[in-house]
């Protein structure tokens, strides 16, 4: 059970990594130019941060699978943590293949069906990131995708060499009922991570106590 961030800034990525909670970091090509940063600077920022068993999604973007393979071997480059990301189509699991032949790991991304996450096992992907919030935003059950997902790759022992990797999380109880379904890694945004450490009632009793200590 992993907790990965799903931004680019290396401020905030520096802050959440010293609570020794955070093993990972998730990032796009929209993320990247949200915090404003170039992306082969920004990724070498933030895989010096954590050490090599680490996961740090480097996204390429290219239509065909040589494009990705070019793209990829300059990620690949920065650092052992480096996890290249594709899209989970025809060409992005072509390059997840040939990726995955040299031992790269692979994060296979945009997964909105139990077949996509199928395929992306076959190509032997690192991790596989069903979208929650985007599908629940049509309407559909996205804790129910990662719970179907879950189930086949438990019942076909798929899941010893690809990890469940719940993306875009939207609420603290995305997070729970993703984990719950089978997610082995959840990526948030770090406000949805800061979140997690609040209750009402722990909000409430840490005041209680503290106002009785200082009578004692």
């Amino acid at each position: 059970m992993k907790l990965f961030l799903d931004t680019s800034d290396v401020d905030e990525i520096r802050k959440y990594y010293d609570t020794g909670l955070i093993s990972g970091v998730t990032t796009n090509p929209s993320l990247i130019l949200k915090s404003g940063g170039d992306p082969h600077k920004t990724l070498t920022e933030i895989s010096r941060i954590f050490p090599d068993e680490a996961s740090i999604s480097a996204e390429v973007v290219a239509d065909t699978w040589h494009e990705m393979l070019t793209q990829a071997q300059e990620y690949e480059n920065i650092g052992k943590n480096i996890t290249i990301k594709v899209p989970c189509t025809k060409e992005g699991l072509k390059a997840c293949l040939v990726l995955r032949s040299k031992k790269v790991p692979v994060n296979v991304t945009l997964v909105f069906s139990v077949s996509q996450a199928i395929l992306a096992a076959r190509a032997h992907a690192s991790y596989i990131s069903p979208f929650v919030g985007r599908y629940n935003d049509q309407r559909l059950n996205g804790i129910g995708l990662v719970e179907r997902i879950s189930q086949v790759y438990q019942k076909h022992k798929v899941y010893w060499e690809t990890s469940i990797l719940a993306a875009s999380i939207r609420t603290v109880e995305d997070v729970e009922l993703s984990f719950r379904a089978g997610a082995d890694v959840v990526t948030m945004p770090p406000k949805i991570f800061e979140g997690m450490y609040h209750h009402m009632l722990t909000d409430k009793g840490v005041e209680i106590f503290n106002n009785d200590w200082k009578k004692i």
